[in-house]
């Protein structure tokens, strides 16, 4: 067992493999990190048939997360969902992917899919949260047992769910919106321009206003190579970018994000390190 005072609360982890022994090697990669938390694809995301859900090696997983003090792992959907989409035969794959992956998610027992929203492909915004809206009235039966963290993007391309309004827009054509939550991206956020270097408090004060920080689930903890405001989605390495080391560590260890697990998902695989670096005291 890790010792549990070195995270005073904090849920920290990164995007680990799930190749080989599914579950079971997302966990041990996640230990060889000294994390506490980790997210994970259960499928490509260059398509093709998922894997059997059953072949995860489960138990055996879930054991090693007691074990090591492991707790509330994350599963991002696959990229090629898009509920945004103006063709039909790409919506509805989409739609059939989110639908599979719920069962996949329940069947592990996690409780967040982190998704992003779509993009409209030319469509406009207004076209796209609807179709988004009503795929997800079809999806969802306010049964589910987890929640579907809709992620918040960077303003690149055509994608929506850039600005939090915009999140909400969504949420509100939702009929069991109180299965559906929300996930930050430190890149993103600042990419599109929520200034969360120098007012992160400016930032959740709008969060709760918007959209209430009850919604907020998953945070992804990323460093961008592109400056404030340029919508442009390119993540960096931990203090190698225009965030920088003492911003993402501020934010990090802000009190309103304890429990919430934040994940890695920077392009060089320093986990190790940069967890370490995240852990010190801000």
């Amino acid at each position: 067992m890790r010792e549990e005072a070195r995270y005073e609360g904090i849920l920290l982890g990164a995007n680990v493999s799930v190749a080989g022994t599914g579950l079971l090697a997302a966990v041990e990669e996640t230990i060889s990190y000294g994390a506490n938390t980790f997210m994970i694809y259960t499928r490509s995301n260059r398509g093709g048939k998922a894997r059997p859900i059953e072949t995860f090696h489960r138990d055996e997983g879930l054991a090693l997360m007691r074990e090591h003090g492991i707790h509330d792992p994350v599963v991002h959907l696959s990229y090629l969902v898009n509920l945004a989409s103006p063709k039909p035969e790409t919506r509805q794959y989409g739609m059939d992917v989110l639908r599979e992956e719920i069962e996949r998610v329940e069947y592990l027992g996690f409780r967040y899919i982190v998704m992003h929203p779509g993009s409209h492909v030319g469509e406009g915004e207004s076209f796209a949260i609807r179709q988004i809206a009503d795929a997800l009235n079809e999806i969802l039966t306010g049964d589910e047992s987890l929640w579907l963290c809709l992620e918040t993007m960077a303003g690149d391309g055509s994608k929506v769910g850039n600005s939090l309004e915009e999140i909400a827009d969504i949420i509100s054509r939702v009929k069991h919106e109180d299965r559906l939550a929300v996930c930050i991206d430190t890149c993103h956020n600042y990419s599109y321009g929520y200034d969360v270097v120098n007012d992160f408090d400016g930032f959740l004060a709008e969060f709760d206003r918007v959209l209430g920080l009850d919604r907020l689930k998953v945070v992804h903890i990323n460093d961008s190579k592109h400056p404030f405001g340029s919508r442009k989605d390119r993540h960096a390495n931990v203090g190698e970018g225009t965030l920088g080391l003492e911003a993402l560590k501020r934010i990090v260890h802000h009190p309103a994000l304890k429990g919430i697990p934040q994940i890695l998902e920077t392009p060089e695989g320093k986990y190790k390190e940069e967890i370490d670096l995240l852990l010190e005291r801000a």
